[in-house]
C-alpha cells in the first residue's frame, strides 16, 4: 500500500541519506541502525547540537567591503 502524494502530504522519509549516514558513515550495526527513532539518528548525525550564529548586519557589511563581488583580478 502506498500513501497518497497530494498537496499538504509530507514529504517522503529520505531513507537512502539516513541508511547511508547511520550504516556507512557512523558505521552502526544494522540491528542497532533499525532500534533506533528518527529523533535520536539526529543527535547522533549532530542535528541537535546548538549551531553557530551567522554574522550580524555590520559583520555582514565588512565582509561585503572587503571582499566585493565585481571583476577577477
Amino acid at each position: 500500500m502506498s500513501a497518497a502524494t497530494g498537496a499538504g502530504s509530507p514529504p517522503a522519509f529520505p531513507w537512502g541519506p539516513v541508511m547511508h549516514a547511520g550504516l556507512c558513515l557512523l558505521r552502526l550495526p544494522a540491528r542497532d541502525f533499525w532500534m533506533m527513532t528518527p529523533r535520536e539518528m539526529q543527535a547522533a548525525m549532530g542535528g541537535l547540537r546548538p549551531r553557530a550564529a551567522g554574522p550580524g548586519r555590520r559583520g555582514l557589511e565588512a565582509l561585503m567591503r572587503a571582499f566585493p563581488d565585481g571583476e577577477r583580478r
